[in-house]
């Protein structure tokens, strides 16, 4: 994969309980690609991911300057709703949207896109199980047009639907970044 020079990305969690292989493998990745990053969560302090891993955050979400970064990565896990879901984070995605940035979102946190408005008439997928469909609902009411794929590109916005999808999430967001511009 080649090297990207001069990008930035902020990649977005839950101070408590969010998913680490969403958080920590793409931005290995981001990193190994030449990606510049910062982490950005609800609260500052060392978040705490569902499994125990641990991440020094360097700004808090209403102190994003979406100028500032080429990407922007929402990371899901328990505690991305009750954390995230706010206002806070939708003037982020809308701010992303207007300057054409690119939105990466995984697991459970695309519903945040979704309520932000960054759906509407865009393909993109979200965590869903046999036993819960309502996240697939919820994107499908807010205009989304819900794809059943571990990856979903749509122009500048990316989705992917749990953990497993980590890996490839992480390398769409790269590719992503040095296709852009």
């Amino acid at each position: 994969m080649e090297e990207i020079k001069n990008k930035k990305a902020v990649i977005i969690i839950a101070f408590r309980d969010f998913r680490d292989p969403e958080y920590f493998i793409p931005r290995d990745i981001l990193e190994r690609a030449g990606v510049e990053i910062k982490t950005a969560s609800n609260q500052k302090g060392i978040a705490i991911g569902a499994e125990g891993g641990e991440a020094d955050v360097d700004l808090l979400v209403s102190e994003i300057d979406v100028a500032d970064f080429d990407a922007v990565v929402f990371v899901g896990g328990p505690g991305c709703l009750s954390s995230l879901d706010n206002e806070d984070s939708y003037k982020v995605i809308k701010k992303a949207i207007t300057e054409n940035k690119i939105l990466a979102s995984i697991c459970i946190s695309p519903l945040i896109l979704a309520k932000a408005g960054a759906l509407e008439g865009k393909k993109a997928t979200v965590w869903s199980s046999a036993l819960d469909k309502k996240p697939i609902k919820i994107l499908e009411e807010k205009g989304a047009l819900y794809q059943d794929a571990p990856v979903v590109v749509d122009g500048s916005v990316i989705t992917a639907n749990g953990p497993g999808a980590a890996r490839e999430f992480g390398q769409a967001t790269v590719k992503a970044l040095t296709g852009a511009e």
